[in-house]
């Protein structure tokens, strides 16, 4: 039988928790129950979200309260002033300097019906889909190891091609660079590391396991959760923190993508909440409207625990040493062994699964997560929200 004590040490990111109630026991103590300022998301932010964005982004207190609610107001706004730039769009971010969305176009004529949604505009070249094809033509080239991602960049209105620092010699990096300079219009820029997964060997007392590999658990779903493909493949079982059974992986993909979902049964159930660790309340799920580039964002993982950063790209192909993964988000957030598969959170919203990365979260780093909603999308499968 499963103690009601053992449940905030029992997993990270999702609270994914024991029958309790089948033996006539409480679900959770009062001391791990979501907290009233947890209830309320984004709209009454937690003095421990608070704390975390001030320490990761250098915001003091009214600043970071002053961003999540213009941040908010820009992810509602952003569909809207897509729409309102048609063929024009050439992509949008959110500018903390201003607290605004920012909309590029290609044409002044959508200007005044993208600046009525409440969104800046800023004049540029290319399309967001030219810029999406010319991607996609470098997508099909084979990447050396030296070639550690690349994206497209509204801000820029290019495709950014990231390199490694000690490789941006390498013959090979050159010859992609050249290539991929004929699919369009790109950008170099170096990276310190080459990325890697953020899976671990089994370490005791942590969220869950299959086989010899340790993961985080991403976001509830109805009948299970997901979490990163390279965590395990279709029809491997997975424990949790203590040695029983919780299901088993029922679809897994990496590389190409690195997204997964795992069925819950054998007594453990699913509910919509985001461990914060102690540095921040649980936060519960409320949906997973997607965060502009530049939006803050935060992850919880069962190696490093609670951290908070910026959206840095969207649609990011990242080349792994096992293969390239494509439709990624980069973010300024660090992350560790064993975080993989842990949940990305923006304010109440559900944005992704954690991937890979390099650094850590002693001397900082970037990292990645695969969208949410591609995975749900993929699969079939309802978020489990508040």
């Amino acid at each position: 039988m499963r103690r009601t004590t053992a449940l905030r040490t029992a997993l990270s990111a999702v609270l994914l928790v024991g029958a309790w109630a089948g033996a006539g026991f409480p679900s959770a103590s009062a001391a791990d129950a979501p907290t009233a300022e947890s209830r309320t998301g984004t709209r009454q932010a937690s003095a421990g979200l608070l704390a975390a964005m001030q320490k990761d982004l250098g915001l003091t207190e009214s600043q970071a309260r002053a961003r999540l609610s213009a941040e908010k107001a820009a992810t509602a706004i952003q569909p809207d002033a897509q729409r309102a730039a048609g063929a024009s769009y050439g992509g949008s971010w959110f500018d903390p300097s201003t607290g605004g969305l920012t909309v590029a176009v290609t044409s002044e004529k959508q200007a005044a019906a993208v600046r009525a949604t409440g969104a800046a505009v800023r004049l540029v070249t290319h399309t967001a889909r030219s810029l999406d094809a010319a991607k996609a033509k470098i997508d099909r080239l084979p990447a050396p190891a030296g070639v550690s991602s690349w994206h497209v960049d509204p801000e820029a209105n290019k495709v950014v091609v990231d390199v490694v620092s000690s490789a941006r010699s390498d013959n090979d990096v050159r010859k992609f660079v050249e290539r991929a300079r004929e699919a369009g219009p790109v950008a170099v820029e170096q990276t310190a590391e080459a990325p890697r997964t953020f899976s671990a060997g089994t370490v005791g007392g942590d969220p869950y396991y299959t086989g010899n590999v340790r993961c985080s658990i991403g976001f509830s779903v109805y009948g299970g959760f997901v979490t990163a493909g390279h965590c395990g493949q279709a029809g491997a079982g997975v424990s949790g923190w203590d040695g029983s059974g919780i299901g088993s992986f029922q679809g897994s993909s990496f590389p190409d993508n690195d997204y997964a979902w795992v069925s819950v049964g054998n007594g453990w159930w699913t509910v919509p909440v985001v461990l914060g660790w102690g540095t921040v309340s649980d936060q519960l799920v409320r949906g997973s409207a997607v965060a502009p580039v530049g939006a803050s964002i935060c992850r919880s993982g069962s190696t490093s625990h609670w951290h908070c950063g910026n959206v840095l790209a969207t649609n990011e192909t990242v080349n792994y040493s096992q293969g390239a993964v494509h439709e990624m988000t980069k973010t300024s957030v660090c992350a560790e062994p064993g975080d993989s598969g842990g949940s990305f959170i923006s304010g109440d919203q559900a944005q992704g699964v954690t991937s890979g990365g390099w650094g850590n979260c002693s001397s900082g780093g970037e990292t990645w997560h695969q969208p949410i909603n591609e995975i749900l999308n993929r699969y079939g499968l309802t978020l489990h929200t508040a």
